[in-house]
C-alpha cells in the first residue's frame, strides 16, 4: 500500500515537473518580447547585433556568435513605444486594420453560427445531416485549398483588394457551427419541452434557454475565431494587394527585417488585445471545455 502510494506521489511530482517546464517554455518568447521592448537601442544592438547585421538583404548567413538573451533591461525606456503610438501613425494603422477585419468576423460568424447550430440541434432530419455532413468536409479543409476558390469569388463580385474580400469568407466559415451545433445537440429535450409547455416561442427557446445555457461555449469558440483571424496572414496576402491595407499580423514581417526594438514594442502591442481577452474570459474558456448536457462536471 505504502509503495502504490509513493509511486503516485511520485508520479504526481514528475507531472507537475514536466507541465510548469512546459508551461516555462512557452511563455518564456512572450516575457522576452515584453521585457526586450522596454531596452534602448544601444543594449539591444550590444545584445543582437550579430542578428542584425545577418537580416541585411545582402548577407544571409548562419549566426556564428551568440545571442545574448535578456529578460531584465539594464535601463527602462519608452522610447520604442513613443515611435510606434506618437511618432509613426503606420503601425497604429495596421493595428486598426486588424481590428476593423476580425471584430466584424467575429461577431457576425458568431450571430451566424447561434442561429444555424439552433437549426440543426431544434430540427434533425435527413437533409439538415447532409448539409452538416458538407460543414465538416469544408472545415477539415486547410485554408490554402479554399484559398485559390475564395480569390475567383472575390474577383467575380468585384470585392477583391477590398475588406469584403475577407470578412464575407471568415463571416460563413463552418469552424464555429460545427462547434456550437454539437454543445447545442446536448441540451436535454426535456428543457424545451417544458419551455414548450409554458408557451415559450422558438425566439425565447433560444435567448432563454440555448444561449444562456452555451454562454461558456460561445464565448470560447469567439475566442478561438478571434485569435484565428487576428494572426491571419495569407487572406491579406492574397486578397488585398495594397499594403495600407494589410493587418498588423502581415506587417509585423516587414518590421523584424529591420528594427528590431521596434519589432519588440510592434510584438507587445499586438499581443495586448489576445491576452486581455484570455484574462477576461478564462472563466468561459473552462466553462466551455467541460460543458456537458446543461451540466459542468
Amino acid at each position: 500500500m505504502m509503495n502504490i502510494r509513493r509511486k503516485e506521489k511520485f508520479l504526481n511530482i514528475a507531472v507537475t515537473i514536466f507541465a510548469f517546464t512546459a508551461a516555462l517554455m512557452f511563455v518564456l518568447p512572450t516575457v522576452l518580447t515584453i521585457a526586450n521592448s522596454f531596452m534602448t537601442s544601444t543594449e539591444i544592438s550590444a545584445n543582437y547585433g550579430a542578428m542584425l547585421e545577418n537580416m541585411t538583404e545582402d548577407k544571409k548567413t548562419y549566426i556564428s556568435e551568440n545571442i545574448n538573451l535578456k529578460f531584465i533591461p539594464d535601463k527602462v525606456t519608452f522610447d520604442q513605444y513613443k515611435n510606434v503610438l506618437l511618432k509613426n501613425p503606420d503601425y497604429l494603422l495596421k493595428f486598426w486594420n486588424s481590428v476593423a477585419l476580425t471584430v466584424p468576423i467575429t461577431l457576425f460568424q458568431m450571430i451566424l453560427a447561434i442561429l444555424t447550430a439552433y437549426g440543426f440541434s431544434r430540427y434533425p432530419n435527413k437533409f439538415k445531416s447532409i448539409i452538416f455532413f458538407t460543414y465538416i468536409i469544408l472545415m477539415i479543409m486547410p485554408y490554402q485549398v479554399t484559398l485559390v476558390p475564395n480569390f475567383l469569388v472575390a474577383e467575380k463580385f468585384n470585392i477583391l483588394n477590398t475588406r469584403w474580400a475577407i470578412i464575407l469568407p471568415g463571416i460563413f466559415s463552418p469552424f464555429s457551427v460545427f462547434l456550437l451545433s454539437k454543445v447545442m445537440k446536448r441540451i436535454p429535450i426535456s428543457y424545451v419541452e417544458a419551455a414548450k409547455l409554458d408557451g415559450a416561442s422558438e425566439l425565447q427557446i433560444l435567448t432563454k434557454i440555448h444561449i444562456p445555457l452555451c454562454k461558456g461555449a460561445i464565448v470560447s469558440i469567439a475566442m478561438l475565431v478571434f485569435i484565428d483571424y487576428w494572426n491571419m496572414v495569407e487572406q491579406p496576402l492574397v486578397l488585398m494587394k495594397e499594403g495600407d491595407m494589410h493587418p498588423l499580423s502581415v506587417f509585423l514581417s516587414q518590421i523584424n527585417t529591420g528594427d528590431i526594438g521596434l519589432a519588440f514594442a510592434v510584438g507587445t502591442v499586438y499581443m495586448v488585445p489576445t491576452i486581455l481577452m484570455f484574462l477576461y474570459g478564462e472563466d468561459y474558456l473552462l466553462e466551455g471545455i467541460t460543458y456537458s448536457g446543461g451540466i459542468k462536471g
